[in-house]
């Protein structure tokens, strides 16, 4: 990125411009940082904020961002507002804020050298049908290869094979998570968290490891940070075809003020869940899809969020309702969109 891309909006719309074409030569600005935005939760650094997502949030600030329509960009910049307020040049731990790096996107689009007279020529003449018919079936075979190794890969795989692939995937996602949960629940003071996880697709054993991948103490060291939400109690959801995973977690300083098991217990009561296994600090349950009475995981996990979340009021554990449902401590997929 360059010093001053973004510019002030809209005085300098033409170098905001240049920005979004030299990363995504079809999209305008915010698009850019959308799409940009869509698989990161930082512009400096996957696991946290750095100086570079600081100055991009000051080059913004006073810009209108429509969160609707740009969803990751509005979160982005809300998180790091916030961040950049609190712990501007240390965080919450003592330490200095990293100066991160500019994202790799494939590097800006190659400028085309000017053509000349002829050769705007031989472009503009109309291709005969016998030149564009093997090209075409040369681009259909490039397409489909791709598809057919991904095919090869899936039919060569053992069940337990399968399943090794898979709880890679989960424990990454809980990973990532983890560290998301403790910037926020530290930024917002929350002692619980409640959010939803797509990998485990509605497994509960599954589900169980995500949770261990979010505990895992975190290494400041690793370039890529993991984990370190430990000491955050937490509720989690995953939706699959079947039914609708779901783990809860207390760690052990916090067992005097909630019983896990109750918790969980009074949650899954909403839609007459399933309580699968209780213990002090880990209990898991389920609830089926039933499709006669309407009950589809998707549909009914962000109300079970929220009676999770009610539970945590009347203990006095999670923040009072100001009334506002947009203000609703909903976390779940796209990096928490309801932030």
């Amino acid at each position: 990125f360059g010093s001053s891309r973004f510019g002030a909006f809209p005085q300098e719309v033409e170098s905001a411009e240049a920005f979004a074409l030299e990363i995504y030569p079809t999209t305008n600005i915010m698009d850019a940082l959308n799409s940009l935005l869509a698989g990161t939760s930082y512009l400096g650094s996957e696991s946290s904020v750095t100086l570079e997502d600081y100055k991009k949030c000051k080059e913004l600030t006073g810009t209108a961002i429509d969160a609707k329509k740009f969803p990751h960009a509005a979160r982005w910049f809300n998180h790091v507002s916030v961040l950049m307020e609190k712990y501007p040049t240390v965080d919450y731990r003592g330490n200095a804020v990293p100066k991160g790096k500019a994202p790799a996107v494939g590097g800006a689009a190659a400028k085309e050298q000017p053509k000349g007279k002829e050769e705007k020529k031989k472009e503009e003449q109309p291709k005969k049908k016998e030149d564009q018919q093997p090209k075409k079936k040369e681009e259909q075979k490039k397409k489909e290869e791709p598809k057919k190794k991904d095919e090869e890969k899936k039919k060569e795989l053992s069940p337990e094979e399968e399943r090794k692939a898979k709880l890679k995937k989960v424990v990454k996602e809980g990973g990532k998570r983890g560290v998301e949960i403790e910037g926020a629940a530290d930024m917002g003071g929350l002692q619980f968290f409640c959010t939803a996880v797509d990998e485990p697709q509605g497994d509960v054993e599954l589900l169980v490891e995500s949770m261990k991948a979010m505990n895992v103490k975190s290494d400041p060291t690793e370039e890529e940070r993991k984990g370190g939400s430990g000491h955050i109690g937490k509720m989690i959801f995953s939706a699959g075809t079947e039914q609708l995973g779901i783990v809860a977690y207390v760690p052990e300083a916090k067992q005097g003020d909630l019983s896990c098991e109750e918790w969980l217990k009074t949650t899954l009561a909403l839609f007459n869940g399933t309580f699968l296994s209780g213990a002090k600090d880990i209990s898991t349950g389920c609830v089926k899809t039933d499709a006669d009475k309407g009950i589809f995981p998707l549909k009914i996990r962000e109300a079970m969020i929220v009676e999770a979340n009610n539970f945590l009021r009347k203990l006095g554990l999670f923040p009072e309702d100001d009334g506002d449902d947009d203000d609703e401590m909903v976390f779940g997929d796209d990096d928490f969109p309801s932030m």
